[in-house]
C-alpha cells in the first residue's frame, strides 16, 4: 500500500471494502470452531459474550506498577484504550508487564537491572501476544526503558499496533521556582559540599516531583515519547500533555478506536517504521 492511501484510510477518507474477517486473523486460533470451544469456555468464564468472543481481540498492555511515579497513571489510561477499542468493535483484553525504573534504581546494584528490563519488558509482550493470538496490541509506558521496550515488541509482532506515552510529571516549587528531579540531585551534591542544609534537602525533596508522570526534563522517557511520535507508532501530539492532564484520556480513548482502524486496513508496524 503507497503512503498516500495509507494516510487517507488513516485520517478515515478511504474506508476498507471488508471491515474485520476474523477468519483471516491471529484471534480465530483461540475462537472460531468446534475445536476451539474449550478455548471459548474460558472467555465464558471472564464474562465475556458470544458477540465479544467474535470481534478481534486487542492486547493493551501497560507497564503499570507502584515502583515510581512514571508508571502511576497508566492503568487509568489503559481504560480508556479499551474503552476506545469496545466503541469500535473491538474486544480488549487487558495486562501488565514490568517496569525498572531508573529514578530510583540508580546508585546501587538496581543499576544492573535497568537495561534488561527493556528486553523483560519487550519479551514478555511478545509472549503474551503470541501466546493468546491477539491481533493488534496498544501499548502504554513511562519509563526510560518501557518506551522502547513496548515499541520493539510492536516491531517484532508486526501486528496492528498504536503506542501511548504516560506523560511527564508536573514541575514541582520551591521558593518560588520550578523544580524538577534534578534539582533533587543537584542539593544532594550542594549538601556534601556545605552549601545547603538538611532541613532545605528535606524540604526539596517533598515538593520536587508533585504528581504521576514521567521524569521532568527532556531526559529518555519524554525523548522516546517524542521518537515515538516521529516513528509514526504514536497519534500526533499525543505525547505533549503531562500525565495528571485529562487531555490524555482522550488520546488513549482514540488510540484505541485507531487500532481497530489499522486491522481493518491491515496496516502494521513494518509498514509505518521502515528504514
Amino acid at each position: 500500500m503507497d503512503g498516500s492511501k495509507t494516510d487517507l484510510i488513516l485520517k478515515g477518507l478511504i474506508m476498507s471494502e471488508e471491515k474485520f474477517d476474523k477468519n483471516k486473523l491471529p484471534s480465530r486460533h483461540v475462537s472460531i470452531g468446534p475445536e476451539r470451544a474449550p478455548h471459548r469456555s474460558y472467555y465464558y468464564a471472564m464474562g465475556m459474550t458470544e458477540e465479544d468472543i467474535k470481534k478481534p481481540f486487542v492486547g493493551v498492555v501497560s507497564t503499570w506498577n507502584e515502583a515510581a511515579p512514571c508508571n502511576i497513571a497508566l492503568m487509568r489510561q489503559a481504560q480508556s484504550v479499551k474503552k476506545g477499542v469496545q466503541d469500535a468493535d473491538g474486544t480488549p483484553r487487558e495486562f501488565c508487564t514490568i517496569t525498572v525504573t531508573d529514578g530510583i534504581a540508580m546508585g546501587h546494584q538496581g543499576m544492573k537491572s535497568s537495561l534488561v528490563s527493556r528486553e523483560v519488558i519487550a519479551d514478555s509482550t511478545e509472549l503474551t501476544v503470541r501466546g493468546h493470538s491477539y491481533d493488534a496490541i496498544v501499548g502504554l509506558a513511562g519509563c526510560d526503558k518501557s518506551l522502547p521496550g513496548l515499541m520493539m515488541a510492536m516491531c517484532r509482532l508486526n501486528v496492528p499496533s498504536v503506542f501511548m506515552y504516560g506523560g511527564s510529571i508536573l514541575p514541582g516549587s520551591y521558593k518560588g521556582n520550578d523544580v524538577t528531579v534534578v534539582d533533587v540531585f543537584e542539593a544532594v551534591g550542594k549538601y556534601a559540599a556545605g552549601a545547603t542544609t538538611e532541613e532545605d534537602l528535606k524540604e526539596l525533596e517533598q515538593v520536587a516531583c508533585p504528581s504521576d508522570g514521567a521524569c521532568g526534563g527532556q531526559f529518555t522517557a519524554n525523548t522516546m515519547a517524542c521518537v515515538s511520535e516521529i516513528m509514526g507508532l504514536a497519534l500526533p501530539y499525543s505525547s505533549g500533555a503531562p500525565a495528571p492532564y485529562e487531555d490524555r484520556d482522550k488520546y488513549a480513548y482514540e488510540s484505541g478506536k485507531q487500532v481497530m482502524n489499522l486491522i481493518e486496513n491491515n496496516i502494521r508496524p513494518r509498514d509505518i517504521v521502515t528504514r
